[in-house]
């Protein structure tokens, strides 16, 4: 959540790209997985095995008839011992399968690579793989890819900006996965029949960029191109890159396709490049682990349901007892509870604070300096949006846009007053809902 960003101001504003040059390493299997059924955006998956269950590499494991999900795979080869509830990093109840390894990591008889002749088939492949907005929206990939005005839509946007402070994954799959992610572009580019594509990559990844375009020039793919970003929060928002790369206005409720867009995390596409090659599901991540309690700060891939006390151990252990955990980054990452919580699909970073890195001020009574509207990617007025809600005046935090905040946090981050405004936005939002303003 954006009221996250408040800890940052405790050490000097930067991008924090410490593990940049770190190339991945692989995780070794852990003794136990946890794998929830409830990993996207949507109605959570019901498990299809029981305790006693052997299972294998990508054996299906959940699934739903609901429309919003999608399906959810074993990472490991073992013996399903639990199933069991534990409180998500979200507040709710996760339903968890608990695989003990057996650590041969044998592959489900049932793989196979994809074999698809039109959009229906691809649509479904997708779907079958089990990919979610790998990004951290975790929204299933394969209801993007079918959009309602097909026939509108003529550009693909890969998200390879990664804007947040710490976080280098997406970096490292655009330099290890290049051509995972041109052979996914393609796919989605021939089965949408789309005319051109996009990535969107800061500045401050001249390596991805250099290796990308000269990429696209050796094989003579014309119609893909990267843009170069300015290097500065929150230039990877879904909003903010549409405008940038098109000049296109996504207001709040707008979906990029509405705009004649596909916009999707470099990461996802990568994974779409690597699925129809190999026909293995989403089981793995790629993460970034940093943060002043982490012995040796890397990025890795591991198995989905790694529990992060286990990924934590694997980067040399806590050098100090850790303060704050956050999954994904420091501006509208979450902080969790516990490290026995699981690794699930939309993970880009675990990031582990000492006390000296989590120290939030005191809150000061407002200045009206107005960093937080210049601040402010949508030029909203977050001093009074906190006006308006402290009085629950809904109408004029309509009348205000509090609907268009998209919680980047680059408010709570300027103010000098330490006020988390970000927070107050969402809680703003919910009296809008409240009051049934449209």
């Amino acid at each position: 959540m954006s009221s996250n960003a408040k800890h940052l101001h405790s050490i000097d504003a930067g991008h924090y790209k410490n593990t940049a040059g770190c190339a991945t390493e692989i995780m070794p299997i852990p003794d136990v997985v946890k794998i929830s059924m409830s990993q996207h955006i949507g109605a959570p998956c019901k498990p299809l095995v029981a305790k006693g269950d052997t299972v294998k590499v990508g054996q299906l494991i959940g699934d739903t008839d609901a429309f919003v999900s999608a399906p959810i795979h074993s990472s490991v080869s073992g013996t399903v011992v639990a199933i069991e509830t534990q409180r998500s990093a979200m507040g709710g109840n996760d339903t968890l399968v608990v695989i003990e390894t057996d650590k041969k990591q044998e592959m489900w008889e049932g793989i196979k690579v994809p074999e698809v002749d039109d959009l229906a088939g691809f649509v479904k492949a997708v779907r079958e793989s089990g990919l979610v907005g790998l990004g951290g929206a975790s929204f299933p990939t394969h209801i993007k890819y079918n959009p309602r005005n097909l026939d509108d839509v003529h550009t693909l946007i890969l998200n390879g900006a990664e804007c947040e402070p710490f976080i280098t994954s997406d970096h490292r799959t655009m330099l290890e996965d290049t051509q995972d992610i041109i052979d996914g572009m393609k796919l989605i580019m021939k089965y949408l029949n789309l005319d051109e594509a996009y990535i969107g990559i800061e500045e401050n990844k001249p390596d991805a960029i250099a290796k990308l375009d000269q990429m696209f020039a050796e094989q003579g793919l014309t119609n893909m191109h990267t843009f170069k970003l300015q290097a500065r929060y929150p230039k990877g928002a879904e909003r903010v890159l549409v405008y940038e790369i098109t000049g296109k206005t996504m207001n709040a409720g707008v979906l990029p396709a509405d705009l004649g867009i596909i916009l999707s995390n470099v990461t996802s596409v990568a994974f779409v490049g690597q699925y129809f090659r190999t026909g293995v599901p989403l089981i793995n991540k790629r993460m970034t682990i940093d943060g002043s309690a982490v012995a040796e700060p890397k990025n890795i891939i591991a198995p989905i349901g790694t529990q992060i006390h286990d990924v934590v151990e694997f980067c040399g252990g806590y050098k100090e007892a850790p303060k704050k955990i956050l999954m994904g980054g420091p501006m509208m990452g979450r902080a969790i509870f516990s490290d026995a919580l699981p690794i699930i699909k939309n993970n880009n970073a675990i990031l582990c604070f000492s006390e000296a890195q989590t120290a939030i001020p005191e809150e000061t009574a407002c200045i009206n300096c107005g960093r937080c509207h210049n601040a402010c990617p949508f030029g909203l007025l977050p001093t009074a949006l906190a006006d308006a809600f402290d009085r629950g005046d809904a109408e004029q935090l309509n009348r205000l846009k509090v609907m268009q905040c998209m919680e980047c946090g680059s408010c709570s981050f300027v103010c000098p007053a330490r006020r988390p405004l970000g927070f107050i936005n969402k809680l703003g939002q919910g009296v809008v809902k409240e009051a049934g303003i449209k």
